[in-house]
């Protein structure tokens, strides 16, 4: 890792070819399929990369002005976006700047559907259907949902069609294959069928792991063209980890070695601070050259700055001994990183540092102080 050594630590590194090679396989699916596919931004929005993303997808979705906007400055390209309730003053500017505006409720419509007479208009549906195991905080199926509109509540008096409710919308997968896709769409076709014949657009949103390896790109592909040649309508995917799955790393120093029943290393990054959804999900985020605990020779507790007891990154072995001054490199965290870390204990954010295709370290942006006092007040 001694190309790392020059990186000012904690950073965020995005590496250019793995990104061009994620969004190769996504140009495919829009191709083969006709079908439109969107950055969802609440999981990658390094806009420095908006025009190169925009080469490859037909644009971006938000789930908020603030995101919106984004997309719109940024890539500006196809802008939608979804909230669960939008502001009056939020709507001023979204039917400005989005093409399609997706409602979860039919009193949000009503509310707002004179102001998108230039904007066609979806509802959010939710057919209770879920595949998710293990995620409950990510399952918009779970009982007690508020995300979407179940059949039951679901009006059959409203217009749907040109210039009503153009479109129809739902998003119940979490890093999922397309098998559990189309067992969703079959209990979406099941319940509100009718209104697909009815309606201009259908959007599936986000969860589709479509760059793992292991996906099943054909089956996707299939599905999607059965529903245009089935219903007649345009079909969206709104992948967000896709784009950058796999494409970028924190890299970390070690700070210091304490022992406490186990020895312990002290980096100078935070899962609660640079990686949230190592604690939210919760999940153990590979580490290069590190092993399960207890797999190889040296196992160490792995944990942060803050003053959390809770901040651990978790439990690994390595080959060797790792000591004070060591890099660590963490992989997959070009993901739900940046978009959602923070700066508790006044812990500084990190680094952002492009790998480029010509393999140079390129930074991107470097965080101060008045980024944090920024928040504040």
């Amino acid at each position: 890792m001694k190309e790392l050594d020059n990186l000012q630590t904690p950073c965020y590194v995005v590496d250019e070819e793995k990104i061009i090679d994620n969004l190769k396989i996504l140009q495919r699916v829009e191709k083969e399929s006709g079908c439109h596919i969107l950055l969802a931004q609440k999981a990658f929005s390094m806009f420095s990369l908006y025009p190169l993303i925009g080469e490859y997808i037909s644009g971006t979705t938000a789930s908020g002005l603030y995101e919106a906007r984004l997309g719109a400055q940024e890539m500006g390209k196809e802008n939608h976006v979804f909230a669960p309730a939008y502001k009056e003053e939020h709507m001023k500017e979204l039917v400005k700047i989005c093409d399609h505006i997706i409602f979860n409720s039919f009193a949000q419509y009503e509310k707002y559907k004179e102001m998108c007479k230039d904007v066609s208009v979806g509802i959010r549906i939710n057919p209770m259907y879920s595949t998710q195991e293990g995620h409950a905080i990510y399952d918009p199926c779970a009982p007690g949902s508020r995300l979407g509109v179940v059949r039951e509540q679901f009006r059959e008096d409203m217009p749907y069609g040109e210039g009503g409710i153009e479109g129809l919308h739902f998003h119940t997968l979490c890093e999922q294959n397309a098998e559990d896709l189309v067992k969703t769409f079959r209990a979406v076709e099941e319940q509100f069928g009718p209104w697909l014949h009815k309606v201009k657009w259908l959007n599936m949103g986000g969860g589709h792991h479509i760059t793992r390896p292991d996906y099943q790109v054909e089956v996707l592909i299939e599905l999607i063209q059965y529903i245009k040649e089935k219903y007649g309508v345009e079909v969206y995917l709104e992948p967000g980890e896709a784009i950058a799955l796999n494409a970028g790393y924190l890299v970390t120093e070690v700070m210091d070695k304490v022992q406490n029943t186990c020895e312990i290393l002290v980096l100078d990054a935070s899962a609660a601070c640079h990686m949230p959804d190592v604690l939210e999900m919760p999940y153990r985020p590979p580490l290069r050259g590190g092993y399960p605990a207890g797999e190889k020779p040296f196992t160490y507790r792995i944990s942060s700055l803050t003053c959390l007891a809770g901040d651990v990154i978790g439990d690994y072995s390595f080959e060797k001994e790792i000591k004070v001054g060591d890099r660590l490199v963490f992989e997959d965290m070009a993901i739900y990183s940046m978009v959602k870390n923070n700066t508790f204990n006044g812990i500084p954010l990190p680094d952002i540092v492009l790998l480029t295709g010509n393999k140079e370290y390129k930074l991107i942006r470097r965080f101060s102080y008045e980024d944090f006092k920024g928040r504040l007040s």
